[in-house]
């Protein structure tokens, strides 16, 4: 489950055929991409880059690219380059999530035959030499902190200092301080285009959700005429992302308050088997029971013994705010504790946190660092403590847990003095397609009207329904808009709405 969950959380191109100038857009040549096959259909490569771009000849850095061969070669249009987003999810690891024979995972059947798809894990993340800022018994130490969800950020304000302070020790010793410097965003657009010549392509098209859709806007802005076709799924505001990034922790801890809600709701619309008609109170009730009588997990399906306690009651029920299709989950979880098993709501709430063979993962070290050198965190603690105030006032249930996000960049050692804000407009770029969801629980519509009005070639599709990204997650019609424009170029009209299939309150609410 969690390949997929990590593709719906965190979640390209048409090219065309015959142009292959292979020349960066410095001018330099660029060298061919050196794929071994690494699985069934697929193959592996690394490509070195400049750690610095400003210094093209200094120290480089492996970039790991996976491709998924076109399953009807006769009809390749081209390649296809993909991010999902965090910043520091995984592209590589989507990509190796694919199933063409079943037709399931991130991309539709007709991408799969028509393009290579490409995933790059950008730099300092997952396989392109991914940041090691803590080592796995400190990261392990950290997943079993008893966090408290009354506390704004879990824990006095004390031990979220010294938690900061030992992140950020961690990275300044741990992690090449050029490479520490180098994660922001439009570095790794920048990558994207020596990939771009490395592949033997002219212009290059794109699929990114979530965070993607900052670091796809950045290259567009950037690169315009390298842009061939661009999707945006779940888009970010750029301006409040990069500018005030504590209003939008505050924004996205509403959009899962709300979600919460609406599943609540559907619950008892349904009359779910959880709660007896007031499944609120009884999530409520199960947090309290579970803070003061935590229940014991033993080690299963590669993931080690833990403990399931109220707080991470909660973090599984935020993981699940991401995708309606993960309701049902959640139910069944909810259940299932109350029944004493806490082995649902233990895998959900660690989804994020763990790779996929139960290691602990560093997702949280790589976006930290981007975050950090992208966006512009005020280091008046006061604000920070206010904002915490305002997030759990706003968002009585998710709102401990998910405040003070930014806590740790307001004591950030590397600078970013050339800080790349745009404006991101894409101009001179083809049209660049951006899919909102009207109910998003982690990039709320209003940042996809904002990201569509701010690109001076963006068109609109809406989404109606829940759920944090919407291409092969909401129905035929986001899908077929989305897919036709990356393979013949055609967009929907700006302002296109698309009703969600199924619809949430159709799912049976317990699986």
């Amino acid at each position: 489950m969690r390949s997929r969950t990590l593709t719906v959380l965190l979640t390209a191109g048409v090219l065309a055929a015959g142009c292959s100038t292979g020349v960066a857009a410095g001018g330099s040549a660029a060298p061919a991409v050196a794929w071994q096959e690494c699985g069934p259909s697929l193959d592996c490569a690394t490509l070195d880059v400049p750690v610095d771009h400003a210094d093209p000849d200094g120290d480089t850095v492996g970039l790991a690219l996976v491709r998924h061969r076109a399953t009807d070669p006769a009809q390749r249009i081209g390649s296809l380059l993909y991010n999902p987003g965090g910043p520091g999810g995984s592209a590589n690891e989507a990509v190796r999530t694919i199933d063409a024979a079943a037709g399931t995972g991130p991309w539709s059947p007709e991408l799969l035959a028509r393009f290579d798809i490409v995933g790059m894990d950008p730099r300092g993340v997952g396989e392109s030499e991914g940041i090691r800022c803590l080592d796995d018994p400190t990261r392990e130490e950290n997943l079993a902190l008893d966090l408290d969800p009354t506390l704004p950020g879990g824990m006095p304000r004390a031990d979220l200092d010294a938690e900061a302070r030992e992140l950020i020790a961690g990275c300044e010793q741990g992690v090449d301080p050029a490479l520490l410097a180098n994660m922001a965003t439009d570095d790794v657009a920048r990558d994207i285009d020596l990939v771009r010549a490395a592949l033997g392509e002219d212009r290059i098209s794109y699929l990114g959700a979530s965070y993607g859709t900052l670091l796809g806007a950045t290259y567009a802005t950037l690169f315009p005429d390298r842009v061939r076709h661009m999707v945006l799924d779940a888009a970010v505001d750029p301006t409040l992302w990069q500018n005030d990034p504590i209003d939008a922790t505050t924004a996205q801890a509403l959009g899962g308050e709300r979600m919460l809600d609406a599943y609540l709701a559907a619950c008892v619309e349904q009359g779910c088997p959880f709660g007896a008609g007031d499944p609120g109170a009884a999530l409520d009730a199960l947090v309290t029971r579970l803070e003061a009588q935590p229940l014991e997990v033993p080690a299963a399906n590669g993931l080690p013994a833990g403990r399931l306690d109220g707080a991470a009651v909660l973090l599984g029920a935020r993981i699940a705010m991401f995708a309606p299709s993960l309701w049902p989950v959640l139910t069944t979880g909810l259940l299932a504790a109350e029944g004493g098993d806490g082995s649902i709501l233990l895998g959900l709430s660690t989804a994020l946190s763990r790779e996929p063979d139960g290691s602990p993962g560093g997702l949280l070290e790589a976006n930290t660092a981007v975050n950090c050198l992208d966006r512009a965190v005020p280091t008046d603690p006061a604000v920070h403590d206010a904002n915490a105030a305002e997030i759990v006032a706003a968002a009585p249930r998710f709102g401990g847990l998910t405040s003070y996000l930014m806590l740790t960049c307001a004591a950030w050692p590397v600078p970013n003095p050339d800080r790349f804000t745009g404006p991101l407009t894409g101009a001179g770029a083809p049209p660049i397609l951006v899919v909102g969801g009207r109910e998003d629980a982690q990039t709320p519509y209003p940042w996809s009207v904002a990201m569509a009005d701010g690109l001076e070639s963006g068109v609109l599709l809406t989404r109606e329904g829940y759920g944090h990204g919407s291409y092969r997650a909401s129905g035929p019609c986001v899908d077929t808009a989305v897919d036709r424009y990356l393979v013949d170029g055609t967009a929907p009209a700006d302002g296109t709405v698309c009703a969600q299939e199924p619809a949430p309150s159709t799912l049976p609410m317990a699986g």
